[in-house]
């Protein structure tokens, strides 16, 4: 899948259809579409290629972005204490590896350096670690988090530029940047998204937690919204996704979707960008 998404690029500027073949699965590319496979449905192998394609297909042109959460039956990323390790299994670690790995940056809040100190780099699949983005407003986080001081990776520190000092440009090992603030405790992601654009990043993966895709997810930023859901009930805890209120289920977002089974966890990909799309005939069961 590497290999798809490293050619997009080459592909979307020839302007036409074209075929490739990674290993033995060939690939389709279609402008106006992306990638699809020749793949049959009794292929074991469909649908874990068919979960990527969109976002192999991302282009310079036609970037795209995409977040994802782990969750239990009741809404519930962690529990109050912050404890999430883990809630989903060893299925939807490995998807969040690969999603790492095909993305040039993956973005993560304070409180999931503050709760899990992850290292954010693609250590259990193959391909290369993300440029990491460490989204901290309220410059809250103190550098001894490992991806403020390994070279496993580049790291960003993005906080609002009102609290960087001149002159100031390093946090650990970690570059320094700030962005224009949207409201107390809170920095504009918009412009955060035109920072890591003009940075070339094509695939931006939004990893957590839920603070920070609601974030995203309320400035209408994000592309695709991968949900896994496990058989787990915490009954009360850290929540999912959070927006503002609607008073009309018509007004809420429902939008398409394909459902993934991961182990015992079922995955939601939702395209986001598709809102007030009906249920009916908009989703396709896929087993992984």
């Amino acid at each position: 899948m590497l290999a798809a998404a490293r050619e997009a690029d080459r592909v979307a500027a020839g302007g036409a259809a074209a075929e490739m073949s990674v290993g033995d699965v060939r690939l389709a590319w279609d402008p106006g579409g992306g990638w699809t496979s020749f793949l049959t449905a009794a292929d074991e192998r469909k649908a874990l290629i068919d979960l990527y394609l969109p976002i192999c297909s991302a282009t310079a042109a036609r970037p795209i972005t995409v977040a994802h959460l782990g969750q239990s039956l009741d809404g519930f990323i962690a529990t109050h204490a912050g404890e999430s390790q883990w809630v989903t299994g060893e299925e939807n670690l490995l998807h969040m590896h690969r999603l790492r790995a095909l993305c040039d940056a993956v973005i993560v809040g304070a409180g999931t350096i503050a709760a899990d100190d992850p290292r954010l780099t693609t250590r259990l699949v193959d391909g290369p670690s993300p440029l990491r983005v460490v989204l901290d407003p309220a410059r809250r986080l103190t550098p001894e988090h490992r991806v403020f001081n390994d070279d496993s990776a580049e790291t960003l520190y993005v906080c609002a530029e009102s609290l960087i000092q001149p002159g100031e440009r390093r946090f650990g090992r970690a570059t320094l940047a700030g962005v224009s603030g949207a409201g107390e405790g809170r920095v504009d992601v918009t412009e955060l998204m035109r920072l890591l654009r003009a940075r070339r990043c094509a695939r931006v993966f939004v990893e957590g937690g839920g603070v920070t895709v609601s974030l995203f997810l309320e400035a209408n930023l994000l592309d695709r919204l991968h949900v896994t859901v496990a058989p787990l009930l915490i009954g009360d805890g850290r929540p999912a996704i959070r927006l503002p209120p609607r008073a009309a289920l018509g007004d809420c977002h429902r939008p398409r979707y394909r459902v993934f089974r991961m182990g015992g966890d079922v995955l939601f990909d939702l395209e986001i960008e598709s809102r007030h799309a009906g249920a009916d005939g908009n989703h396709v069961t896929q087993v992984i």
